[in-house]
């Protein structure tokens, strides 16, 4: 974020694709039925208030205090505009849990930066299946390939990272 605010473009659309990414796991574990079409809903309204107000950022508090209070009255919006009680009071009482904290954050970076290294196919597989959530299945219908390849992709991507890591090598 603090890149972002200095004009550093590319940063900020890191960000955007990592805040993405924790938001739609926050939300669809708060959502329950429906979850994919409200959770993708309230990103996309998180994601736009973020780029309105990131101006009012303090750049000496934590960031995901402050992103996360976006994203938690976000929520209660939807569910006082759903007509649901009990979820407003719910989300009053949600503390965010550690992986939504700073080093969940770093960590998507990193994972960013490993999935930059892998094919294009290999990597938005690996970001569905493995990150997102996804079967292999509801993969294979989104990308047109067979789950038998959709399995080998991610497979050889999970490899390939193991070896970028040091923790895997090519002898079987």
């Amino acid at each position: 974020m603090l890149l972002s605010l200095d004009g550093d473009e590319a940063a900020y659309r890191r960000l955007l694709v990592i805040l993405r990414d924790l938001l739609l796991t926050f939300y669809r574990r708060r959502l329950g039925s429906n979850a994919d079409r409200d959770a993708e809903d309230l990103v996309q309204e998180v994601l736009l208030a973020v780029h309105g107000r990131r101006i009012t950022y303090d750049r000496d508090r934590p960031f995901t205090a402050w992103f996360f209070q976006i994203a938690k009255y976000k929520l209660i919006d939807h569910f006082r505009a759903n007509g649901r009680k009990k979820g407003v009071e719910i989300a009053l009482e949600d503390e965010i849990a550690g992986e939504f904290r700073e080093e969940a954050l770093f960590a998507h970076l990193d994972v960013d930066r490993l999935l930059d290294q892998l094919p294009a196919k290999q990597r938005e597989l690996l970001r569905q299946v493995k990150i997102a959530g996804k079967t292999t299945a509801e993969a294979a219908i989104e990308t047109g390939q067979s789950e038998a390849m959709v399995r080998v992709s991610i497979h050889r991507g999970m490899r390939a990272i193991g070896r970028k890591l040091g923790f895997a090598n090519d002898e079987k």
